[in-house]
């Protein structure tokens, strides 16, 4: 079932705010708290690009990178 590109925007822009958030309050480079906001974007963005397709055929003019730089497929 996709989702409505609307929805899974807002969820983006959520996303990216609470990642802002997390990265303002840092606690350390290691700070848990920064790395589960990113995953969060990361997922949310992904879910916008697949329900932007899946509703108008289009595509994003960005890729996301896995760690080693590689575009996720």
């Amino acid at each position: 079932m996709s989702i409505d590109p609307r929805v899974a925007l807002s969820s983006l822009t959520a996303a990216l705010e609470e990642h802002l958030v997390a990265a303002a309050s840092r606690r350390g480079d290691d700070d848990p708290a920064v790395e589960t906001a990113y995953f969060a974007v990361a997922d949310a963005f992904e879910a916008y690009a697949n329900a932007l397709y899946d509703a108008y055929g289009e595509d994003l003019p960005i890729d996301l990178l896995d760690e080693g730089g590689e575009e996720e497929g």
